[in-house]
């Protein structure tokens, strides 16, 4: 699948403003993944009114960062990105399916989460060496007892990592409502499980820190999905705006993303912007502005199949 992303963010200040830094993660990534293969074939931003000092760099987890300054006096700035992506799944040998059709049935035959927790302290693969410090608190995401709680039923002794890891996703899309505006994402965990509403960012967090709660290794996932599904298919929660997921490490098979918005495995309509511990790691969009006054934020995003 081709896709054309579309990602405006527009600031209007109340005062004008002098000066402003920004520092943007909008251009997805290419890489190949247990599940699905993805190109970034373009990427372009303009910005309105015109950015100075532009620069890129990678971060620390490989996402692209761009940089650029607007330093004359406005009172709104309009940053658009457009990128195109190529998305494919990726086909089980010998199969006619893609991976991420079967993963539900071969959930089953992972090794127990328990297996996978130890190796994790003690394998030298230079794999599951990386993947140790997103076993750790993060920023945005920390283990407390109520999440632990939240955990324990999915991981009882023995059970298979990507089964458990399925079950603890259902649960989240089962018993949390997806409620615009009900949250910000400084809201605490603890508040997200007490009120069982959120979006999209605040389950992703949920299922990191659950996880995490067992020892295990989870990054969070940023991106985009499909705007306009398929015909005869309903529209994923999400869509408008960018969107979030997360992802296990499974020493032998790599990171495995869980949508628990959508109660899927992402295959071929998820765009992936980059990852990190939590979402303080993949802003899509940061910066600093000189005015005296406040200011509104809109944001749009549409992903057109090509």
């Amino acid at each position: 699948m081709k896709y054309r992303i579309i990602h405006k963010t527009e600031y209007v200040y109340d005062e004008p403003a002098s000066l402003c830094y920004n520092e943007a993660r909008m251009q997805p990534r290419s890489l190949m993944h247990p599940m699905f293969e993805q190109i970034c074939l373009d990427m372009q931003i303009t910005v309105e009114p015109p950015y100075s000092d532009y620069r890129q760099r990678t971060d620390f987890f490989g996402n692209h960062v761009l940089y650029f300054t607007v330093p004359q006096s406005h009172e709104q700035m309009l940053i658009t990105a457009t990128s195109e992506v190529q998305v494919e799944p990726v086909w089980d040998q010998g199969r006619t399916v893609p991976r991420a059709d079967l993963l539900e049935k071969d959930a089953k035959s992972s090794p127990a989460w328990e297996t996978v927790r130890d190796q994790l302290q003690s394998a030298l693969a230079a794999d599951t060496v990386e993947a140790r410090q997103f076993v750790m608190n993060s920023p945005l995401v920390t283990v407390s007892p109520e999440v632990a709680g939240y955990a324990a039923p999915s991981f009882a002794g023995g059970r298979p990592i990507l089964e458990a890891t399925y079950d603890l996703m259902q649960r989240i899309f089962y018993e949390f409502d997806f409620v615009s505006g009900v949250t910000t994402i400084a809201t605490p965990l603890a508040e997200v499980l007490e009120k069982r509403r959120g979006v999209c960012q605040d389950f992703a967090h949920l299922m990191v820190a659950c996880l995490r709660a067992k020892g295990l290794a989870a990054r969070y996932m940023s991106g985009y999905i499909e705007t306009l599904p398929p015909p005869g298919e309903e529209k994923l929660v999400g869509a408008d705006a960018s969107h979030a997921w997360c992802a296990v490490f499974v020493p032998g098979q790599g990171w495995i993303d869980f949508d628990p918005t959508n109660n899927l495995i992402p295959k071929d309509q998820h765009i992936v912007l980059g990852w990190g511990r939590d979402f303080s790691d993949v802003t899509p969009l940061r910066g600093v502005f000189f005015s005296h006054g406040q200011h509104k934020l809109q944001v749009e995003v549409d992903v057109i199949r090509i």
